[in-house]
């Protein structure tokens, strides 16, 4: 039996911006972005195209450039495939690159590289090269992040297989997360594409640990043709721990059955959904507060009541791991993508009918607990992902595919959806990456990109710095 959640409201549900009300009040003025730099990171890049991706920027990427006391940091690989990673002084142009002793072993978008920096200790961690394959794994010396050791690839140390001596395992998507206390976690999945489980680990005190699993693989999902699907994997948009402590992550399911689509050309993918943690990823409840699984125990299934805020079947193209974010006041907001059925019920093709009829929805939650649902009046022209990011006044931006940002501001509830920067000159590949704990601390966003190439031609990797202000 298909599993069924609570009704949803969704207020004013995919309605545009223009279909305001005559008399009402005159919309507030959208945001601005003003770029004031651009800086070369390396000349040559790798470059090659895989799943519509290009390796060294992709959306899962938590994070592939970040800022952390006074200093940003930016990591990719280079023609040679080597791992580097740069730094520079906020302020600065000048990138200060180290080669670390890895280089990636296959051209699989997926293998991406992510940082995290644990302000426990103020060591840099470098997870990378990986796909349903072992880990390859950097921690360098206490103290690198803040400037205590040399930088040079010494300080970073020997490549491990392991996490610091955890054994994880094959696995996919690493990415980190910084708890309020100063904790470094460590999320990713085991298992394959559509039948994966979501797992943590967390470095504290010097060492990690495996805190395990906590969304379940199992569980019976019937498609709207009456197939049955057995297995899935949960894809999240993101781990995202708010002021108050709260770590919220918004995800959608893939099945690992291809049955239930209306056609092969389509993608498995269905629903968004939502849940929270209060006790820093141990337990897990739906938006109404339910415990619906504990990491290490009883998992999050398709199952689990009241997870979904946005019911759709997998005949739409529906996008994975796209984006979230939360505001000031700890709302959490997701970005999805998908072909609305007014094009059609049944995708057939995928690559070619997102990148026509593809749009880009802005879902979040209210402060009464009820979640809003918005079509963003500017069609993304891609088939990949779109970034979220907010100011230090709520205002919201979209950095979409090829570095288009598009932004709405607080005061319209997020409606006023305006393109405040699109420049076909930067040539940028498909999804970008974007520094987001600089927006939180200087109001700045710094975005990171490749510029298109053909075949395997290496090609530059920049950094482009926008200043946010309404």
């Amino acid at each position: 039996m298909k599993r069924r959640t609570a009704p949803v409201v969704l207020a004013a549900a995919v309605l545009l911006a223009s279909l305001a009300a005559p008399g009402s009040a005159a919309p507030a003025a959208a945001p601005v972005v003003s770029l004031v730099g651009d800086t070369l990171l390396d000349t040559s890049a790798l470059y090659f195209v895989s799943y519509d991706g290009v390796v060294n920027n992709n959306s899962f990427q938590q994070d592939a450039i970040l800022t952390y006391q006074g200093r940003q940091y930016a990591t990719w690989y280079t023609a040679s495939r080597n791992v580097v990673v740069a730094r520079r002084t906020i302020g600065s142009t000048r990138w200060e690159s180290v080669v670390l002793p890895h280089r990636l072993s296959v051209d699989d978008s997926h293998n991406v590289i992510s940082m995290g920096i644990s302000p426990q200790d103020n060591t840099i961690h470098v997870a990378m090269d990986t796909h349903n394959t072992r880990l390859f794994y950097l921690r360098s010396q206490p103290g690198l992040a803040i400037g205590a050791q040399q930088w040079n690839a010494a300080a970073f140390g020997e490549v491990q297989r392991t996490l610091g001596g955890v054994e994880l395992g094959s696995m996919t998507y690493p990415q980190f997360v910084v708890t309020p206390e100063g904790r470094l976690q460590f999320s990713y999945r085991t298992g394959g594409s559509g039948n994966g489980v979501n797992e943590l680990a967390e470095y504290s005190g010097g060492t990690w640990r495996k805190l395990g699993g906590w969304s379940s693989a199992t569980g019976s999902y019937t498609g709207p043709n009456g197939v049955v699907s057995t297995t899935r994997n949960m894809y999240l948009h993101g781990l995202t721990y708010d002021r108050s402590g709260r770590l919220h992550a918004a995800f959608t399911w893939r099945e690992g059955n291809a049955g239930v689509l209306c056609n092969s050309g389509g993608l498995t993918n269905h629903d968004t959904g939502y849940v929270y943690s209060d006790d820093r990823g141990r337990t897990w409840r739906n938006g109404a507060g339910t415990v619906v699984g504990t990491t290490g125990g009883t998992p999050v299934s398709v199952t689990s009541p009241g997870l979904v805020v946005d019911p759709l079947d997998p005949n739409h193209g529906l996008m994975n791991q796209e984006s979230q974010a939360v505001d000031a006041e700890g709302r959490p907001h997701v970005v999805i993508s998908y072909v609305p059925g007014r094009f059609t019920q049944c995708v057939s093709n995928y690559a070619q009918q997102r990148a026509q009829y593809g749009r880009t929805f802005h879902v979040f939650r209210g402060a009464d607990g009820k979640w809003t649902k918005r079509e963003v009046p500017i069609p993304p022209n891609h088939t990949q992902r779109t970034k979220i990011v907010f100011d230090r006044a709520d205002n919201a931006y979209l950095v979409m595919p090829r570095g288009r940002i598009v932004a709405a501001s607080k005061a319209s509830g997020w409606t006023d959806w305006t393109t405040v920067f699109d420049r076909p000159s930067l040539q940028a590949f498909g999804e970008v990456n974007v520094d987001t704990s600089r927006v939180v601390s200087q109001g700045m966003l710094s975005v990171q990109y490749q510029q298109a190439s053909t075949g395997t031609t290496p090609s530059p990797i920049r950094v482009a710095d926008f200043r946010l202000g309404a």
